[in-house]
C-alpha cells in the first residue's frame, strides 16, 4: 500500500512537473511576444526641420497616394490673403486667381475669415505629399505647412521606401505613443 501511494505521488509529481514546464514555456513565449511587440512599437516619421521638400514623399511611397500628407500648424500661420503655400510663390505676379493655385490636386482649402485674413486647411484625402505648398510656405511665409507621415494610412514598412531615398535623411523611427514630430512656433529652421 505504501508502494502504491509512493507510485501515485510520483505520478502526480511527474504530471505536475510536466504542467509546470508547459506553463513555464507558455510564459516565456508570452514574454518574448511582449518584448518583440514593445520593440515593434516604433513608427516612421518625417522631421519637418530636416525636410528639404524633394518630392520623394509623393513618388516613392509604396502607397498610392502617399501616406505622407501636408499638415498645417495653425498657431504659426499668418492667415495671409496671398499665401505662398496656396498660390504660386512668384512675388511679381502673385494674385488670387484660381489659375495661380499651387496645389496640383486642390487639397488646400481656403476660407475667408475677414479681409485680409484667410484660413487654410488641408484635405488629406486629396493631398499627395508633393510638398509644393510646403516649399512655398517656407520660402515666403512662416513655415506653417509641413509634411508628416499619417499613421492611419502608413503600413509601417520595416524598410521605408521613402526613407531609403530621402536625400536629407529626414525620416526616422519614433515611438508609436508619440508618432508626430510637429513644428514649434518658437523654433524657425
Amino acid at each position: 500500500m505504501a508502494e502504491t501511494l509512493f507510485q501515485a505521488t510520483r505520478r502526480q509529481f511527474l504530471k505536475g512537473g510536466f504542467r509546470g514546464a508547459i506553463l513555464f514555456l507558455m510564459g516565456a513565449a508570452a514574454s518574448l511576444v511582449a518584448w518583440r511587440s514593445r520593440a515593434d512599437k516604433l513608427v516612421w516619421q518625417l522631421d519637418p526641420y530636416q525636410c528639404i521638400m524633394c518630392t520623394h514623399c509623393a513618388t516613392d511611397c509604396v502607397l498610392e497616394p502617399s501616406a505622407v500628407k501636408c499638415v498645417q500648424m495653425h498657431p504659426m500661420c499668418g492667415y495671409c490673403k496671398l499665401c505662398t503655400g496656396y498660390f504660386e510663390p512668384e512675388p511679381n505676379r502673385l494674385n488670387t486667381g484660381a489659375e495661380n493655385q499651387l496645389c496640383p490636386t486642390g487639397a488646400i482649402l481656403r476660407k475667408q475669415l475677414e479681409d485680409p485674413y484667410y484660413e487654410y486647411t488641408i484635405d488629406e484625402e486629396l493631398c499627395i505629399g508633393c510638398a509644393k505648398c510646403v516649399k512655398g510656405c517656407v520660402l515666403f511665409g512662416n513655415g506653417s505647412f509641413f509634411l508628416q507621415v499619417r499613421h492611419d494610412r502608413c503600413v509601417n514598412c520595416n524598410d521605408c521606401a521613402i526613407a531609403r531615398v530621402c536625400p536629407a535623411d529626414a525620416f526616422r523611427r519614433v515611438p508609436a505613443g508619440q508618432p508626430y514630430l510637429l513644428k514649434d512656433r518658437d523654433r524657425h529652421g
